[in-house]
């Protein structure tokens, strides 16, 4: 006959049941799926609390909206101002051009009026010629038609250069012959004119020829 061993854990010694482990498998798995079973704050809740917490420290959608939205603004701003002096200078181009045309087209016309007296005096010079016989009388009419056309010219500036007995200078003068110096001291000077030179307000326009004494 056989002793039953006493178990001080099981006292009695009743047989435990062999799905208790299965069952507390089944209470886990039973756990887990109510978890996920249970309401969770849905995706735009979640955009919503951390877009509330951005704009509470200054990162929030918004102030980059704005910020985007004025710099736009300003972009726009300067692009309309940068047009219009685009559109201004190209008038202001165009306005110039039409300008200088017309100024080169009338550039000699205030010296040309200037000098329609001076011609007219000629024609009634040419028409003594043909029937004065004084002709002292017309040299003094030609000299003043002469001296009249050097004033109208000097008051627009234009002066002749006095290059007769002055040092050689080749910024002025341009040397056609070298002669003997007649003197001693007219060696390396202007001896004679060939053709006078004249400034304009200063500005050499015609070199003067002249013949130097060596």
């Amino acid at each position: 006959m056989e002793e039953k061993i006493n178990n001080p854990e099981n006292p009695d010694n009743k047989e435990k049941p062999e799905n208790n482990g299965n069952q507390m498998a089944e209470d886990i798995l039973n756990e887990i799926e109510q978890s996920g079973n249970a309401e969770t704050p849905s995706s735009e809740e979640n955009a919503k609390e951390e877009e509330g917490l951005l704009d509470k420290f200054g990162f929030g959608k918004n102030k980059h909206k704005k910020e985007i939205h004025d710099l736009k603004e300003k972009v726009n701003e300067v692009n309309d101002k940068y047009l219009r002096l685009l559109a201004e200078f190209d008038n202001y181009k165009k306005r110039n051009a039409k300008e200088r045309m017309e100024s080169m087209k009338t550039a000699g016309q205030e010296v040309i009026l200037s000098m329609l007296p001076v011609i007219d005096d000629f024609e009634r010079a040419n028409k003594q010629i043909e029937t004065t016989k004084d002709f002292q009388s017309l040299k003094n009419g030609v000299d003043l038609i002469y001296n009249k056309m050097k004033n109208t010219l000097d008051s627009y500036g234009l002066k002749e250069m006095l290059s007769v007995g002055k040092d050689f200078d080749s910024e002025l003068h341009e040397a056609i012959a070298e002669v003997p110096a007649p003197a001693e001291d007219l060696k390396g000077k202007v001896v004679d004119e060939v053709e006078k030179g004249y400034t304009l307000n200063n500005k050499i326009i015609r070199h003067a020829k002249v013949i130097v004494g060596r």
